[in-house]
């Protein structure tokens, strides 16, 4: 099992450690998994900061995660009491969908798997082949032939599902912020579906159907992240969710009932923290008047002089305790949207903006900052266990579970120290350099 922490910096920029790759015995039962889970929060220190979980769509998962839930709610209050904690593994729902898809012409699509499959089995297959049909003639095993039909069919479905694989490029990076991005894609996978449901070809008109099925299974009531996700990105607000929700739900009641529903989330979030901020104002101000006390104390012979920076500051105390006549959130909402060139926003960064403004939003880029470090996949995690060309040879096979944590946890890191991309070219290269130094 692999723990993937995802965090700001003190420079607004996302980061990502591997903090635990420990082996979990059958059988992987909710219960155990949320103890090993639960005792790696422990280890780490992190126990009362976690606030979002993100795991793939396994039933064990659900189990687990409502474990958690409840053991956090008795410790600390869970942002928005727990409704944003257990997220759900995009990429697996969206591929879910595309396998749903496959299913109405999956005994064509069997077939060409197959037919390739059989061709890269050989060297010499391969080097011979030209045309399908042709090759057929010299080779008598090779029965796996499409139609012309057939290959019309696989046609069409790929341009369907061309969408759906752009979606899951997009959604799965660990390097950018992705829960301002989906909201946007979710829209566009119903556009889509909507339009291929009456679609004049039977077998597209199914595809589009069954998808649309498990499509309101997992986003047919409002994911409250995804939403407010994509209300903090500065190019999107509530005009995003205004946009999308008409199209995403099924009638105007039921989308009019969900923005609202968004709205009364990102305002309840937004409290919650700026109760955490004046907390801790409030805590420092105790802190300096019982210092101002003891240095009283200590002067209590000597005459006391008010100086002018004194009174300044003074003042500065009783302002900054006056609540403003509208909040950050307010004023961030009501503010037009940030629009940029098509050609940049691909290259948009949301936390490089907060990170401009969070002067101007004191609390509201704090919750920003949080909800858009939170994975919306968990790609980052499983790609911890691909280790590329790095197979582990027979002298090495019987490794111990803690030295395995330890090769795979440090790989990690030293490849975020030295900033290198996992899977680069340089990587063989820099970690030679790293051991031999």
């Amino acid at each position: 099992m692999v723990v993937t922490a995802h965090f700001v910096d003190k420079d607004w920029k996302l980061q990502k450690r591997v903090l635990n790759f420990c082996n979990v015995p059958p059988p992987h039962s909710g219960v155990i998994i949320a103890d090993a889970l639960h005792k790696c929060f422990i280890d780490w220190g992190i126990e009362n900061k976690v606030s979002t979980i993100t795991v793939d769509n396994a039933k064990y998962n659900d189990t687990c995660l409502r474990i958690l839930k409840d053991s956090f709610a008795l410790k600390k209050k869970l942002p928005l009491n727990g409704k944003i904690f257990h997220v759900r593994c995009c990429a697996h729902i969206v591929n879910l969908l595309v396998q749903d898809g496959l299913g109405e012409i999956g005994d064509i699509v069997d077939g060409i798997r197959k037919g390739v499959k059989y061709l890269a089995a050989s060297e010499a297959r391969l080097n011979q082949f030209t045309v399908i049909p042709r090759y057929q003639e010299s080779d008598l095993g090779f029965v796996y032939v499409p139609s012309l039909e057939d290959w019309v069919k696989v046609e069409n479905v790929c341009q369907v599902l061309a969408i759906f694989n752009e979606v899951t490029n997009i959604i799965s990076g660990s390097a950018y912020p992705t829960s301002n991005l989906f909201l946007t894609e979710v829209w566009r996978m119903k556009e889509i579906l909507d339009a291929k449901s009456v679609d004049e070809n039977d077998y597209i008109r199914a595809m589009a159907l069954k998808m649309k099925k498990k499509f309101d299974k997992y986003w047919g009531e409002c994911n409250l992240l995804m939403a407010i996700g994509a209300v903090l990105d500065p190019r999107c607000k509530m005009m995003v969710i205004e946009f999308c929700f008409p199209e995403i739900y099924h009638t105007e009641a039921e989308a009019n009932k969900n923005i609202d529903m968004v709205r009364e989330a990102l305002y309840e979030l937004y409290y919650e923290y700026v109760s955490v901020h004046t907390s801790v104002n409030s805590e420092g101000s105790s802190q300096l008047k019982t210092r101002e006390t003891c240095s009283s104390s200590t002067l209590s012979n000597e005459k006391f002089i008010v100086t002018g920076r004194s009174k300044f500051e003074s003042f500065v105390r009783k302002a900054d305790t006056i609540q403003p006549m509208k909040s950050d959130l307010d004023i961030y909402l009501e503010e037009s949207v940030y629009i940029c060139n098509e050609c940049v926003s691909s290259q948009f960064d949301a936390l490089e903006w907060w990170k401009i403004n969070n002067l101007k939003y004191r609390i509201l880029s704090k919750m920003a900052c949080d909800i858009l470090s939170i994975p919306i996949t968990s790609v980052a995690s499983e790609s911890t266990f691909s280790a590329g060309g790095r197979v582990i040879d027979p002298y090495r096979a019987s490794l111990s579970t803690e030295t395995v944590q330890m090769l795979f946890c440090g790989a990690d890191w030293v490849r975020a120290f030295y900033g290198i991309k996992k899977g680069s070219e340089a990587e063989e290269t820099s970690f030679k350099e790293i051991w031999l130094s």
